[in-house]
């Protein structure tokens, strides 16, 4: 969406003169003047929007330029547009595969951060020890072992370690051991176990699960070492003796995880999760957009960014296909695409369920609406490659990873991939972190921002207002990434944020 324009006055915002409806900036009254010798029919909320023109029902409504849906009822200039008088409907989306790829012109001098480097010459952004469960059984010994260390202070004769974190789920048995939920379960762990923020990490089994340790490590082809041990509840002898056992094999680590020290490295070993949870009306005309800008030049500068939330594009697709490389990668788009329009038809969903309450009470109406926005995290430079859920990441530049929409699940496939650094945008005040890999959020609005100063890192909601342009916030987000990189503690890091987030896709049946 590089042709949108933003055409803003004291009430309502336009994004695109074609645009069949606007914005409204705060609360309208009935009577606020909408456009040219158009008056609000009633109230309009912020962030949501209104008609500049009679529309008639089937007819489709257009935002961004694009379709968002069609008409329900007949719909008159100044009324309010939303879930009561629009509806989705098929829309012919034109892929155009790689038509509007455009290689991207580096920057001279890649800018730098203070980044951790690692043996084998990746960079990490922080620095922590991980109990990794490989099954629910064994959640409650990986958390043990994390609280004793933690209650114990043991940690502080090695002040280069960001800290402990027991990495548990729900998963794990009751599954096919040969299937495709395993494959992405192992595939999540072993991400995580050998992620470079990662300086240590004892993985807990019980011993009789289906994602065995044995098979976990060989199907992964990890390694036992210094950075890396595994034990299982029923081969140390019971509950206590494996936290007593575990505790005394990741203090061994430390050591080695605590000789480390920062140094400046180019900013293309940064590799940002791009997310969105919580949005509203807002998100699509400030914070994505702006956060957009920052990944363009997170590109020029050698970086890597991964859009993701695959129900959360279903309509705006076309935008990132013609943007592909090459046209082989611009299908494996459409292929995730049509694998999820059977994944929700089999399950007895439709990918329109999706905005949640929340979205809508902010302001988005359907699907399509929300995925125009949302897109637009991913900023205008070519699509490098497409990848599965928790796949590790190797191609540098914009890239996309195929996860559902639900944020926790969503980054724990990003960072299982290698992301060692997430921008959350957030309309609606989304809780968020995801300890090894910092998250740096971003508000659509500024009231949010006002609200919840403890939580948020950047206003976005100055682009509303046009005090600060689009480009001039992707330069700040751009400056923030670098400085969190760098060690700068987030705001959810602050508030301990990151410690329950961990959330492997669970795909396929529980038996």
């Amino acid at each position: 969406m590089a042709n949108v324009q933003f055409l803003g006055s004291a009430t309502t915002i336009r994004l695109h003169p074609d645009d069949d409806v606007v914005v409204a900036v705060r609360e309208l009254a009935p009577g606020a003047a909408i456009a040219s010798g158009v008056t609000a029919t009633g109230t309009i909320p912020a962030g949501h929007k209104v008609a500049t023109r009679a529309i008639r029902p089937g007819e489709a409504v257009h935002r961004y330029a694009q379709v968002i849906g069609f008409a329900s009822v007949p719909i008159a200039a100044g009324d309010h547009v939303h879930t009561h008088n629009l509806a989705m409907g098929t829309v012919a989306l034109d892929h155009a595969h790689g038509t509007a790829y455009v290689p991207t012109v580096p920057v001279a001098e890649p800018a730098t951060f203070l980044g951790i480097r690692r043996a084998d010459g990746r960079v990490a952004t922080r620095n922590y020890l991980a109990v990794i469960a490989t099954v629910n059984c064994s959640a409650t010994v990986a958390k043990a072992i994390v609280d004793r260390i933690q209650r114990t202070g043991a940690l502080g004769a090695f002040p280069n370690i960001d800290g402990v974190v027991a990495l548990t789920h729900s998963t794990g048995c009751g599954m096919d051991s040969g299937g495709e939920g395993i494959d992405v379960l192992r595939r999540t762990i072993a991400g995580y176990a050998t992620h470079p923020n990662v300086g240590g990490v004892l993985l807990v089994g019980l011993g009789c699960e289906a994602n065995g340790l044995g098979a976990l490590i060989t199907a992964r082809r990890l390694h036992e070492g210094d950075r890396l041990a595994a034990m299982n509840i029923q081969d140390t002898g019971g509950t206590r003796q494996c936290i007593d056992d575990g505790i005394a094999r990741l203090l061994a680590m430390a050591p080695t995880a605590n000789d480390m020290r920062r140094e400046p490295v180019s900013v293309e070993h940064l590799t940002v999760g791009l997310q969105c949870g919580g949005s509203d009306g807002y998100s699509g005309i400030t914070a994505n957009p702006a956060l957009g800008a920052a990944v363009d030049l997170l590109v020029r500068h050698g970086g890597t960014a991964i859009l993701s939330e695959t129900p959360e594009i279903y309509g705006a697709e076309h935008l990132l296909t013609r943007r592909a490389v090459t046209p082989e990668v611009g299908a494996k788009i459409v292929r995730r695409i049509e694998w999820w329009e059977d994944y929700t038809a089999r399950n007895h969903g439709e990918m329109n369920n999706n905005p949640s309450p929340g979205n809508k009470a902010g302001g988005l109406t359907t699907i399509l609406e929300k995925s125009l926005g949302a897109v637009a995290k991913g900023g205008t430079t070519g699509l490098m490659e497409v990848y599965e859920y928790a796949e590790a990441v190797t191609t540098r530049g914009f890239v996309y990873m195929d996860t559902p929409g639900y944020d926790p699940v969503s980054v724990t496939g990003q960072v299982a991939g290698g992301a060692n650094l997430v921008c959350f945008t957030t309309g609606r005040g989304s809780a968020y972190g995801c300890i090894p890999s910092p998250s740096i959020k971003l508000s659509t609005n500024t009231a949010l921002y006002e609200r919840q100063r403890d939580d948020i890192d950047l206003d976005c909601g100055r682009v509303l207002d046009g005090s600060v342009s689009v480009a001039d916030m992707g330069q700040a987000i751009f400056d923030e990434m670098r400085r969190v990189a760098s060690g700068e503690p987030t705001k959810s890091e602050a508030l301990g944020y990151g410690h329950n987030e961990f959330a492997p896709w669970i795909i396929g049946a529980t038996m």
